[in-house]
């Protein structure tokens, strides 16, 4: 005869979720945030605040006087050819430094993950850009490219009598701060594309061997579709990247120009902001160029992950 199962008391399963319980009371989770908040509040929220308030105001820094003007900066940004280039040329290099940045770090950590000897010494080697901060990545363009003195000069006039003018021509200029761009984004990405090809089933990649699939059909159609996650999250990333840790690599190399048409030609929203705010003391104008850029992030997150997120693939 089957005997019932005991059960345990009320009480005792009670002290037993009790005992599970992280935290006893509602306040007790409040205290221990509370210093996080308090940070985040003087350092984060408070200055977001305030620079959505400055926006609507004509501000003189010097004097200390305020003017309400509503949404006059917004409508002169919007309406002034120079803002409209700069934010034309901020889309083109936050479009190729993507792309290519992005093309260029999936194929050298495709090949640094083959079995080859010394494997490691070039895994370093691809991965010590990272450890470089964006000012001394910016120097070390800025010799390399330097006009007159310049290694690249140096070789390309030996060989070929030619010695561009990297840094006062608008289009070489541009394209200088792209790659030098790209270079200090490279290793960040490979970082991730080398851990996630790393731990790519082995069996399914050797499964589309014996199918008789060649390299590249087992990279596009079964490696790439299972990094759709890892290149997601890095699209959006260095798309962050690109509209503002450029300032630095822009500010050593060409300080935003040499100007052509309205605007410098390596003016980018992030730079343009800096000098309207620090440079010509146009606070309230710099105030609505933070704040159109805090809309533009909010619009490409959504964007993400209302569309994007759509072609990715999670599992095998």
């Amino acid at each position: 005869m089957l005997k019932p199962a005991a059960t345990k008391p009320a009480a005792a399963a009670t002290t037993e979720a009790e005992e599970r319980a992280v935290f006893r009371g509602v306040a007790l989770p409040w205290v221990f945030l509370l210093p996080s908040l308090l940070i985040l509040a003087v350092f984060v929220y408070l200055p977001a605040l305030q620079t959505l308030r400055l926006a609507a105001y004509r501000a003189n820094v010097i004097l200390g006087t305020e003017r309400f003007v509503g949404l006059a900066n917004f409508t002169e940004l919007l309406l002034s050819p120079a803002y409209r280039q700069v934010a034309l040329q901020t889309l083109v290099f936050t479009v190729l430094t993507v792309s290519l940045g992005l093309l260029s770090a999936l194929g050298l950590a495709w090949l640094a993950s083959r079995p080859i000897r010394g494997a490691n010494t070039y895994r370093l080697l691809l991965i010590y850009p990272y450890a470089l901060s964006p000012a001394i990545a910016g120097t070390l363009w800025l010799f390399l490219f330097n006009p007159e003195i310049g290694v690249v000069n140096q070789i390309l006039g030996s060989l070929f009598d030619v010695r561009p003018r990297w840094l006062d021509t608008p289009s070489l200029a541009f394209g200088l701060v792209t790659l030098a761009a790209i270079w200090k984004g490279l290793a960040y990405n490979i970082v991730f594309y080398l851990a996630s090809i790393q731990n790519l089933p082995g069996d399914v990649m050797e499964a589309a061997e014996i199918d008789g699939a060649s390299g590249a059909q087992v990279f596009w159609r079964v490696a790439f579709p299972l990094l759709t996650p890892i290149t997601f999250f890095l699209v959006f990333t260095n798309i962050i990247a690109a509209l503002f840790d450029s300032f630095a690599l822009t500010d050593i190399l060409t300080k935003g120009g040499p100007y052509t048409g309205n605007a410098g030609a390596t003016t980018f929203l992030v730079y343009q902001l800096y000098q309207d705010g620090f440079v010509n003391f146009k606070t309230g104008a710099a105030a609505a160029q933070a704040a159109l850029m805090l809309a533009l992030v909010a619009f490409i997150t959504w964007m993400q992950f209302r569309v994007g997120e759509r072609q990715v693939h999670y599992g095998a």
